[in-house]
């Protein structure tokens, strides 16, 4: 009864979840993949030898979203989807530290100094989204019986 369909009423579609895109946890996604993407580039322009680090969490937050923005995580059901992640929230940020802080660490030019500030604001993000994935995991398994 709490799981939503597909626009169309077609199960097996890839209908875009409209409601989700605009809900906070779409938003925040957004913005991780789109912050993603500008430390990718500045990482790029600068110190090439950390963008694969940014690279692959662009195409992890991509996969996330698509999956998130398409109902298809509602198709694995043997997925424990918020601790997925949870995991990559905490990941995320943990490789975005060690990037941000060794871009600075070896070049001190603009967009090194532009891909460390963004990986600093990128790692607040991933951290917040965490709190709040773990916060809703933790509030929803709270039994009514026991309070």
């Amino acid at each position: 009864m709490g799981e939503r369909e597909p626009a169309g009423g077609e199960a097996g579609g890839f209908a875009l979840d409209k409601e989700f895109l605009r809900s906070p946890k779409g938003v925040v996604m957004g913005a991780e993949l789109g912050l993603c993407f500008l430390v990718f580039l500045l990482l790029t322009a600068s110190v090439s030898a950390y963008m694969g680090a940014a690279l692959l969490e662009v195409l992890v937050t991509l996969t996330f979203l698509g999956l998130r923005a398409t109902y298809y995580h509602e198709r694995l059901t043997w997925v424990n989807w918020p601790c997925l992640d949870f995991l990559r929230c905490v990941s995320a940020a943990s490789i975005f530290i060690v990037v941000g802080f060794a871009v600075i660490a070896t070049n001190h030019e603009g967009s090194a100094v532009s891909a460390f500030v963004f990986s600093l604001i990128l790692i607040g993000i991933f951290c917040l989204d965490a709190y709040k994935t773990y916060q809703a995991e933790m509030g929803s398994e709270e039994d009514p019986e026991h309070q």
